[in-house]
């Protein structure tokens, strides 16, 4: 499993909490877990975990589980690079016109309502159910299983619903198409990360300072100023 932490972008860390919490489990036969944090990176997820994804597959574990940061309007990330995407909701997360604004209809592959023991779970399912009517006919029709995590109530719905939808990637042929534009996408995320670096580390040079001098007493606009910084950038490297 990673689970992956938000890094704080005053300080610099991230607590780490999901390890503190599964210790219990860490030492499970055949369970491996790693945290990581984001280090700024957005998405939900670290720039390193399609990495990651690849190390243990490599090493022969059979499932991977990715846990995000949580996700909002942005912080979809982990959509594209997982072959299946459960999103977990609890009672009183709020209505559809909520779960529609936070692009859930469009990522999740099947939905859990987790401590669907306390009130306000039918009124979650209800809402869901309406949301997916909205979104229109499609191939695969994401489930709503209900769980309760305290006790394990539900838990052999959900890995049936999760095994269900490898089958259907499987026999569409798309899960070989999901995985191919996963490879496309990382390979573009990296490239971004390092181009990025390359404009940090030429922003610490004397000619960056000369530019934003003349940015300052307005001889220059801020984008031709960046089409300056992006010539400092080294293609070579």
């Amino acid at each position: 499993m990673l689970a992956v932490d938000p890094t704080s972008p005053f300080s610099g860390g991230a607590i780490l909490g999901d390890r503190v919490r599964m210790q219990a489990h860490a030492t499970d036969p055949g369970v491996f877990i790693r945290s990581m944090a984001t280090r700024g990176h957005l998405g939900g997820l670290a720039l390193a975990t399609p990495q990651a994804i690849r190390v243990l597959d490599a090493a022969g574990k059979p499932w991977v589980l990715v846990e995000t940061v949580g996700v909002g309007q942005v912080e979809v990330e982990v959509a594209g690079a997982t072959d299946t995407t459960v999103v977990v909701v609890n009672p009183g997360w709020g209505d559809a016109v909520q779960a529609n604004k936070a692009g859930l209809m469009e990522i999740a592959d099947l939905f859990v309502i987790n401590k669907a023991d306390r009130p306000g779970a039918d009124d979650t399912e209800r809402d869901l159910r309406q949301m997916l009517e909205l979104g229109g006919a499609r191939d695969w029709e994401p489930p709503v299983v209900r769980t309760v995590a305290t006790t394990g109530e539900g838990v052999e719905e959900l890995w049936a619903a999760v095994t269900a939808h490898r089958g259907f990637l499987e026999g569409s042929g798309r899960l070989g198409a999901r995985r191919r534009a996963r490879l496309r996408d990382e390979v573009r995320a990296i490239a971004l990360a390092r181009l990025g670096a390359q404009v940090e580390a030429a922003c610490r040079r004397p000619e960056f300072e000369a530019v934003m001098a003349q940015v300052d007493a307005r001889a220059l606009d801020p984008y031709a100023a960046a089409g300056r910084l992006l010539e400092c950038v080294d293609p070579g490297r």
